[in-house]
């Protein structure tokens, strides 16, 4: 079963493409991988029905009119295969009787169109004032963004930062809102409306956490529509073509604000006040229309709300071993705060996109939760000069085929399941609307406790994971070989203000449990990595790195002691389905990775790794856990070859993905010839050739990522090779036998050969650690 074309068709996969019918034969102990659907609801669907009304719901379970759906065409109704219940069509489904019953047919009822997208005509009349989705008296025909700048940083850097700003307007939509806050050791909420030669700004104190009525009475704005114009509106936030020389003028008028206690202290740096007066301000002004709070940090929060480190640079930034024995002083009372943060934005369903650009760390870890939850975009770079934090701002604003920016907002997204199918929850850049129905489960995984979830903005890439079981309750339908069904509609507002349904609805086959060789078959190795992957980003949040570790690998044994063949006790005989093979492998990644060995990265590069995993498909989430290895020679095209240090040759180019890094790494030999000039050489056409064909590659996969990869060119035996080295296999160390001229690593890590004889060992004998 090719799963990669399903999801192409559907948005879709499943870690199991078959369900056993029984509860208990579905019990997570049983199955030992969950039973989980990675979907991606704007998936980019090929051919994808635009129907141009709103969507036909079920009068009793809310779904929506599919391909699954019965239809009586004499009598004009549709049974709903979720609730079975009678509906009937309105007038505008009714059709003349056609030769040819599939073309009388509503277009949802086409067996192809098992994704469709609904465009909703704009309330209007009684409807609107009943219906408010917003209320149009707020909402602006394009979103707002509010740039959130900090001057506690170098003249150098707030140059290149305030020249990335200015490029990025010319990339917003011409009727979108702009609004702006400096802030340093004071916040400054910046008045657009101006007409004198002077400037004027609201000054909040840094160190003060003020409640929100408070921040609206000092800033002169009401929350009320009606006074909006008076208040907020074209003061603080206005279309970018009505204040584009005066945001312009603002923003070459902000200096570096160096405000020090001491010599030689950090800057005075109030981030988590400047942060909670933006939320502030959306809240009064655009609540619930779409908005963007873009972050923009130098370093490390040092006064105020949110404080991570004080000025004093005696004091360090905290370390994963600060947090593992609660020594961190800050790190509760800022997570407290961020995590309030949160809230709101949720409330008010904004965005928050943080750039980071700093040698040192900046308080990532302390806000994740704000950004993730929000679904903003983070980016962490060395400096606002980078390519990493100029084109990644750059691609935020990028625009489709129509001229409207690849984001949209407020959305929601819901599942309709069978009868015998529970929710237990979803693991994502979402949170939960506390919503319930029928088929929700009351054990919750994730973010639980609910049939439908918010999502502050959505685009084609955001991926969520939803968890389910198998209830033991009777139901006639869940035979083997009969059907069962799920449906996800996901509501959302593009960026021009136009409201749309994407409704998917997709089906698989019950079997009987007992029958392993069938549920091997539809099983997505793939899939199964990245849902466990997100598991254990979970977990990590809450329990310590080691249990998790322990837990990971409990479920890798059963997993093989489950599906595995073998005869008891005799580890030579076991194995495992090429259904199943990759699986353990991708598992042995995992655990070396950067997810799950922390104490190698700051706890800011963890936060960054957790929510680029927590948010991505399965086949990037892949390359994370093992990356991708190409050779390149002269003997032929580019081949795939094994991530282990036997795949280094000194006359091959190899190309390394990791996602977050892509190395070419040239080997001994072909860089002497580069030096030597073989490569300008008319002779030596394809030696130049072979130099160029990696890079270009690499640019390809440069340009389909945001935020922006480091590129590392690097040669053998470099240190710059150290990025490629330390993901190898470590199949040749310092301590084997016969090393000869092979490259090795000096590494006391087991070796992917070792990892598999040792799961096979505990696998036969049902032992767990």
């Amino acid at each position: 079963m090719d799963f990669a074309e399903l999801e192409v068709s559907e948005g879709l996969r499943w870690c199991w493409n078959v369900w056993p019918c029984s509860g208990k034969e579905a019990e997570a102990e049983a199955m030992v991988i969950p039973l989980a659907i990675m979907c991606c609801p704007l998936s980019p669907v090929p051919d994808l029905s635009l129907l141009p009304h709103a969507p036909l719901p079920c009068a009793a379970c809310n779904a929506l009119l599919n391909p699954y759906a019965r239809l009586d065409v004499v009598s004009n109704v549709w049974t709903c295969p979720f609730c079975f219940r009678l509906n009937a069509l309105p007038p505008s489904y009714h059709h003349h009787p056609h030769p040819h019953p599939q073309h009388s047919l509503p277009a949802e009822l086409f067996p192809t169109h098992t994704c469709v997208e609904y465009i909703l005509p704009p309330p209007t009349g009684l409807y609107a004032i009943a219906h408010p989705h917003p209320s149009p008296l707020s909402l602006p025909p394009a979103p707002a963004f509010l740039f959130v700048l900090d001057t506690s940083i170098p003249l150098e850097e707030l140059t290149s930062l305030k020249a990335a700003i200015a490029q990025s307007l010319s990339l917003l939509p011409d009727n979108a809102l702009v609004g702006l806050v400096s802030f340093g050791s004071q916040v400054h909420v910046h008045d657009l409306s101006f007409t004198h030669n002077f400037l004027k700004s609201i000054v909040f104190h840094g160190e003060r956490e003020l409640p929100i009525d408070r921040i609206q009475e000092l800033l002169g704005i009401s929350c009320k529509p009606q006074n909006l114009k008076q208040g907020g509106i074209n003061r603080f936030l206005a279309p970018f073509p009505d204040c584009a020389f005066n945001f312009t003028a603002i923003l070459d008028e902000l200096h570096p604000d160096f405000v020090r206690q001491v010599s030689r202290a950090r800057p005075q740096r109030a981030t988590g006040a400047a942060l909670a007066i933006a939320v502030s301000l959306l809240k009064s002004c655009l609540s619930n229309t779409g908005s963007r709070i873009l972050l923009f940090v130098g370093g490390p929060g040092t006064v105020g709300p949110g404080k991570v480190v004080n000025t004093n640079l005696e004091e360090s930034m905290r370390t994963h071993k600060d947090l593992t024995n609660k020594s961190a002083r800050h790190f509760y009372r800022a997570e407290k705060f961020y995590k309030g943060m949160k809230d709101c934005l949720i409330s008010i369903g904004a965005v928050l996109d943080l750039f980071a650009c700093s040698l040192d760390q900046v308080g990532v870890y302390e806000i994740r939760s704000a950004v993730e939850v929000s679904g903003g975009l983070l980016v962490l770079a060395e400096t606002f000069g980078s390519d990493e934090f100029r084109i990644s701002l750059q691609r935020l604003f990028a625009s489709d085929s129509e001229g409207c920016l690849k984001m949209c907002f407020n959305a929601t997204i819901e599942i309709i399941a069978t009868q015998k199918v529970k929710i237990c929850g979803a693991l994502g850049p979402c949170s939960s609307t506390s919503k319930k129905s029928k088929s929700v489960s009351d054990k919750q995984i994730g973010i639980g406790g609910t049939n439908t979830w918010r999502l502050c903005t959505l685009t084609e890439k955001t991926h969520l994971a939803f968890l389910f079981e198998v209830t033991s309750q009777l139901a006639t339908s869940s035979q083997p070989g009969n059907a069962f069904i799920i449906q996800f509609i996901t509501k959302y507002q593009k960026c021009n203000g136009q409201m749309r349904v994407r409704v998917t609805t997709t089906a698989r086959r019950w079997i009987d449990g007992s029958q392993v060789g069938q549920l091997i078959g539809g099983f997505d190795q793939e899939a199964a990595a990245a849902i466990v992957s997100r598991l254990v980003i979970y977990k990590a949040m809450k329990e310590d790195i080691g249990e998790v570790i322990r837990w990971l690998d409990n479920l890798l044994i059963g997993f093989a002691s489950k599906f595995g063949d073998y005869n008891k006790e005799d580890p030579d005989s076991f194995r495992l389905s090429s259904s199943l093979s990759l699986f353990p492998q991708l598992m042995f990644y995992l655990r070396r990775s950067q997810f799950l060995q922390v104490s190698r990265n700051t706890p800011d590069e963890t936060a960054f790794f957790w929510l680029m995993l927590n948010r991505e498909g399965v086949t990037g989430s892949v390359v994370m856990i093992q990356p991708t290895l190409l050779s390149y020679t002269l003997d032929g095209p580019p081949v795939p070859v094994s991530l282990d240090m036997s795949s280094i040759k000194s006359h091959s180019i190899l190309l390394f993905d990791s996602f977050f890094h892509i190395v070419v790494h040239t080997g001994l030999t072909i860089a002497q010839w580069r030096k030597l000039g073989y490569h300008e050489d008319p002779c030596h056409e394809n030696f130049r050739k072979l130099l160029e064909a990696p890079v270009l590659h690499a640019q390809s996969l440069l340009a389909e990522r945001n935020p922006l990869p480091k590129f590392i060119e690097c040669d053998q035996h470099t240190s710059q090779a150290r990025f490629l080295l330390a993901k190898l296999n470590p199949s040749v160390t310092h301590k084997s036998e016969h090393i000869g001229d092979s490259d090795f690593l000096f590494t006391d890590d087991v070796s992917l050969e070792a990892f598999i004889a040792h799961l096979q060992e505990l696998a036969v004998k049902d032992g767990f650690l």
